[in-house]
């Protein structure tokens, strides 16, 4: 049997008016399956309203992730930086613990004056931080994701996800598709380089037996320059990639049980165009 796909928007949908805590009313009510909650801009969701949304979504079957806040960074030179990213990643998987959040995306960091490999190894040393000071709290509910990013100086190639999350119990890649094709200034042209991309995760993850667990994407339509993603399009704006559909049909032909959160300004709109192409991909 074919793992089913799930689609959803990042954020409130943009048709939607109501409490946060009623979302998945919406989304469910259009045909969509799944809503990326964003702290963004920081944690600021209260216990009661959290366990409200977790609510929300189990009663409607939406799957839902959470987006930590973009002011994060584990390879920070700074010890008061990396301290801040730390308290903030922790206070995202409590919120995530009262949503149900089953992924927390986050941005691992930048390079800054390190190579790749010392920033990687910073990143890490701070996660075993993260970790020792969540099981101090007793917060045992959590997966978080660290993104592939989409500019040239930071910390998040495929290789540096995979290996994180390689390295770590509670951690599980979130494959920014647009962002791998921004910062190989347009290396996703079709069905071969999506089938590179998901062999070298399936390799990376079979291993530490996390290949059967739902892969977590992010997808847009994205413009670049040298140094990596500079905007956002929507999905009808064709002369942008990555290819949509060759990325859903090797979802489909490799069994991947998927999730993938539309990322463009179209949010929920393009995620139902994703949704009747992924369709169009079964019924081919």
């Amino acid at each position: 049997m074919k793992k089913k796909i799930k689609f959803g928007p990042a954020g409130n949908p943009i048709g939607f008016k109501g409490q946060t805590v009623t979302v998945c009313d919406y989304i469910r009510d259009i045909g969509l399956e799944a809503y990326e909650y964003q702290a963004t801009y920081g944690v600021k969701i209260q216990k009661q309203s959290g366990l409200k949304l977790g609510e929300n979504a189990r009663s409607n079957n939406v799957r839902v992730s959470m987006h930590g806040p973009y002011y994060i960074n584990l390879a920070a030179q700074k010890d008061d930086v990396l301290e801040r990213s730390i308290e903030r990643l922790v206070q995202s998987a409590q919120a995530a613990q009262w949503i149900g959040a089953y992924r927390i995306v986050f941005h691992p960091g930048f390079y800054t004056k390190y190579t790749p490999l010392e920033a990687l190894n910073r990143c890490k040393g701070a996660i075993g931080d993260l970790l020792e000071k969540l099981d101090s709290l007793g917060v045992k509910k959590f997966t978080f994701a660290p993104e592939t990013t989409g500019k040239r100086s930071q910390l998040g190639n495929l290789d540096a996800i995979i290996d994180i999350c390689q390295s770590f119990d509670h951690f599980s890649p979130t494959i920014d598709f647009a962002h791998l094709h921004a910062r190989g200034r347009g290396c996703i042209k079709g069905a071969d380089d999506y089938h590179r991309i998901l062999t070298r995760l399936e390799e990376g993850l079979d291993g530490i037996g996390k290949r059967k667990e739902a892969l977590h994407c992010h997808f847009t339509r994205i413009e670049y320059t040298d140094a990596g993603e500079r905007k956002h399009h929507v999905l009808m704006e064709e002369e942008y990639g990555p290819p949509l559909e060759p990325l859903l049909q090797e979802l489909v032909d490799c069994g991947w049980d998927a999730t993938i959160i539309c990322e463009t300004p179209l949010l929920e709109q393009d995620a139902l165009v994703m949704k009747e192409v992924y369709k169009k991909v079964l019924n081919d």
